[in-house]
């Protein structure tokens, strides 16, 4: 008797419900951001089982927007084509300006 045979596989192609590729809409909105704010840097934050590789776009005054970029390759190519700074968030960590904003700005910290 198997246990585990009732269970659906991933490589059935059965998404969970937070399976999301990075669509065009994804870059462009970072591509947005970036034109619209100044001192923009790009924090990396890997995939993980829930979410596509992300970028957290901070600008200099903290204000930010998180989005999906598919890879790792396609962050540094639009950090890149945009001449903004590219970090590992695990590596680095978020800038303190992030965490401020978002003390200052809790109403719109919920719809990001």
């Amino acid at each position: 008797m198997g246990w585990f045979s009732r269970r659906p596989r991933a490589d059935e192609g059965i998404p969970t419900k937070l399976d999301r590729e990075a669509t065009r809409d994804d870059l462009t909105a970072l591509a947005d951001f970036v034109a619209t704010h100044r001192g923009v840097e790009f924090y990396l934050e890997p995939e993980t089982t829930a979410t596509d590789t992300t970028v957290v776009a901070i600008a200099y005054d903290g204000e930010w927007i998180r989005r999906r970029t598919g890879s790792p390759r396609t962050a540094a190519k639009l950090a890149h084509r945009h001449a903004v700074p590219l970090y590992e968030a695990a590596k680095t960590g978020y800038p303190e300006r992030m965490r401020a904003w978002n003390r200052a700005h809790p109403e719109r910290r919920r719809l990001r």
